[in-house]
């Protein structure tokens, strides 16, 4: 008797778990996505390496050609946020 309680245990669990929807797996991120991440975490170094550069320099000329870089790399650092941010939305 006690053998064909078990039997049912198990075939009940085995029921329910079938039952059970599948863990849903997180979306993997597509090539565009993986690209535009990679260019901006290029950007966000470059920018760290131009603030480092202003910071010890002394040269006005100089100054000049980073302050203008650091505002070329802000921009596009802004554009690159603003085309990853739907992509993230939308998975």
């Amino acid at each position: 008797m006690a053998r064909g309680w078990e039997s049912k245990s198990v075939e009940m669990q085995m029921e329910s778990a079938d039952k059970r929807s599948p863990p849903i797996a997180p979306a993997l991120p597509t090539a565009e996505q993986t690209s535009l991440v990679r260019e901006r975490d290029h950007v966000r170094l470059s920018r760290i390496r131009v603030e480092r550069e202003l910071r010890n320099s002394t040269n006005s000329r100089y100054r000049k050609i980073l302050d203008k870089a650091l505002a070329d790399l802000n921009t596009r650092l802004g554009e690159l946020d603003q085309q990853i941010s739907p992509l993230t939305k939308s998975s």
